[in-house]
């Protein structure tokens, strides 16, 4: 994937604390564990929108809407 340069800046507790990652060896570098950040950061903000999403459906309707789409599925699944 295509990979574009991005300047940050960090306070110098975070700058140290990103450094320590490396240093540990739980990053290859800077770079990586920034993107690394950012993508859980971003996976996450995704989860919670559709869980809000998720939250406003009704569950009577949604049950209805599912029972009715089974009901007509039935009768065109082969016998075995």
């Amino acid at each position: 994937m295509a990979t574009t340069k991005v300047a940050i800046s960090l306070d110098e507790k975070t700058l140290h604390r990103l450094d320590q990652l490396v240093k540990n060896r739980m990053f290859n570098n800077r770079s990586r564990a920034v993107q690394k950040a950012i993508e859980e950061k971003l996976d996450r903000l995704e989860r919670n929108r559709l869980a809000r999403e998720c939250a406003k459906l009704d569950p009577k309707f949604e049950q209805a809407l599912a029972e009715e789409g089974m009901s007509e599925e039935l009768g065109e699944w082969p016998e075995y």
